[in-house]
């Protein structure tokens, strides 16, 4: 299989559900599916026109009905893993050492924003060169941080590039890596914000809980409903207690639920299962089935409607949620 045909594989096996791309990948030789997941863990992300072409060519059809999914390093971990399970260990060490070991494979680590504060007073000919061995996304990041001026001259530089001496790009790769040194080798990591307050809150008493959100509630309103939404997630349902499971699942229609558990965990969907009747769960189990493939933000969107009558039912008191860690008891 050629390099352009191997890019078109890992399209259409990136824009499956997870379970159905590791499914396809595990019936592959070896040696495809190593040559599929190298494609995966360079793709960062790929136009919908380009993933309509290529899945069209693939199936005869649009690619409406399939996750316009991204693809990079963890992507590709996890689709391997869901493939072979026990028997991934050796194939994502073999893809992990191969990315580390292209030309400017250390630059995964750093960030398209802080690679540009290193190398936007660069020669054009230097930043053309460092381009031209990135994927498209990442180097489009960088570029886009360039001047004007500069974006055209390094753009006019890549267009007319040949061969170039392995020894200028084995120099550049030194000089940078020796530069960047302190990121690569470090976990960057970021404090505070949204995300900061929401786990703060997850772990507080209700009462300081409320009190904190009301308050936001009058002061701020959005940034209440976006930190709310943070603070429970869809797959947190699975931790409801069964009766306030089924207090839920009067509340939401069953279209609902075969959509919103497309690509769930496990344990969530045995959560809803388990507390319907034998029929509904055979219904809801037929729906599921029949949707077929569909969109990661569709599904998404359901789940989130799904998590906001939650809040709905917990405000008015009808259900109540566990804190992080807390197990509900019950007497008899």
């Amino acid at each position: 299989m050629n390099e352009e045909g191997l890019r078109k594989a890992a399209i259409v096996v990136m824009s499956l559900p997870t379970k159905a791309a590791a499914a396809v990948l595990g019936k592959l030789p070896t040696r495809y599916l190593e040559a599929i997941s190298m494609q995966i863990a360079q793709l960062d992300s790929v136009s919908g026109e380009e993933q309509e072409a290529v899945i069209g060519d693939f199936f005869g059809q649009k690619g409406s009905a399939l996750d316009a999914r991204g693809g990079g390093l963890e992507r590709a971990k996890e689709l391997i893993l869901e493939a072979l399970g026990k028997d991934a260990a050796d194939i994502i060490g073999n893809l992990q050492q191969t990315l580390e070991s292209m030309p400017f494979g250390f630059i995964k680590k750093v960030d398209p924003q802080t690679l540009l504060s290193f190398i936007k007073d660069e020669h054009p000919q230097t930043i053309a060169l460092l381009l031209s061995h990135m994927q498209p996304g990442y180097g489009a990041e960088v570029l886009a941080g360039l001047s004007a001026e500069k974006q055209l001259e390094v753009i006019r530089r890549i267009s007319i590039m040949g061969r170039t001496s392995p020894e200028a790009v084995a120099e550049l790769e030194r000089s940078l890596e020796m530069r960047l040194s302190s990121l690569v080798n470090q976990q960057q990591s970021s404090a505070g914000g949204v995300k900061s307050v929401a786990e703060i809150l997850n772990v507080s008493e209700r009462s300081v809980e409320r009190n904190i959100m009301e308050f936001l509630g009058e002061e701020n309103p959005e940034l209440m409903d976006e930190i709310r939404r943070l603070m429970f997630v869809f797959e947190d349902i699975a931790k409801l207690s069964d009766r306030n499971a089924q207090i839920l699942l009067k509340n939401v229609e069953t279209a609902q639920w075969a959509m919103a558990l497309k690509g769930s965990s496990q344990a969530l969907q045995e959560k809803i299962l388990r507390n319907m009747s034998a029929r509904a769960a055979d219904n809801l189990r037929e729906e599921m089935d029949f949707l077929g493939s569909v969109r990661l933000a569709e599904v998404e969107a359901v789940q989130q409607k799904i998590v906001d009558i939650v809040r709905s039912l917990e405000d008015s008191g009808e259900i109540t949620r566990p804190a992080v860690g807390e197990v509900e008891e019950f007497i008899s």
